[in-house]
């Protein structure tokens, strides 16, 4: 008897941004009642140490053993696909994937195929300080063709602003600062952008962003929808 599709949602972000990614998934499902979405089991971890100060310290082990912890919980539990919406912690996706049986869908390629796919050439990356230094969304759009670029320091600075000091502390994050940061990346020649941490998707549900922009988090949704076999609501 085959395996009733699950999706195990591997938290450890904010429980505000765990739900819109679950809103997410509900929006993209193509569904007319309760008994048509998804099944799906959401670990919120919110014991989970910050991904972007340990990564920079360098003292990632602890945390890279609560994530496999969970993970394995998942998998114990029957999901049959895991989705790991915090970027930042996909630094440790491919050593999970080495050590689990369900496959990780994985956000961070996802996204650049997305764009490789619309014939984007030069995507600028809104992330935490953790996600930007380690190279991760460089790495996989570099795979697809794509030429990453990181934003420069003061614009650094206004994106570190509104993740920890708006979005994190329940703000609904400045319209300003990202009017400046979008100034920015636009000059640096940039014909598209991420939005690669999961505050940032969190913001775009409180202000109206272009096309411009690609929330990293909503490609994942999409792809769990289609990975656990049902179909992807395009309207």
């Amino acid at each position: 008897m085959k395996q009733e599709a699950k999706l195990g949602v591997l938290g450890g972000m904010g429980p505000q941004a765990t739900q819109v990614f679950y809103q997410f998934v509900l929006d993209r499902t193509d569904a007319a009642r309760d008994q048509e979405h998804l099944p799906a089991l959401i670990l919120s971890d919110t014991g989970i140490p910050d991904r972007t100060a340990a990564i920079l310290s360098g003292e990632t082990e602890e945390l890279y053993r609560r994530l496999l912890g969970d993970a394995k919980m998942l998998e114990r539990c029957g999901c049959t696909a895991l989705a790991i919406p915090c970027n930042t912690s996909h630094y440790f996706a491919d050593r999970l994937q080495g050590e689990i049986g369900v496959p990780i869908i994985h956000m961070l390629r996802e996204t650049a195929a997305m764009l490789a796919a619309q014939n984007k050439k030069r995507p600028g990356i809104l992330a935490t300080d953790g996600t930007i230094q380690t190279g991760l969304y460089q790495k996989e759009c570099a795979a697809v063709g794509l030429e990453a670029v990181a934003p420069g320091p003061d614009t650094q600075k206004l994106v570190m602003s509104i993740i920890y000091d708006e979005i994190k502390q329940g703000e609904t994050g400045s319209r300003d600062k990202f009017a400046k940061i979008d100034r920015a990346i636009r000059k640096a020649g940039c014909d598209c952008a991420i939005l690669a941490c999961t505050e940032l998707s969190v913001f775009s549900t409180y202000h109206t962003l272009p096309s411009f922009y690609l929330d990293a988090m909503m490609v994942l949704a999409e792809r769990a929808v289609e990975r656990c076999g049902y179909p992807l609501r395009t309207i």
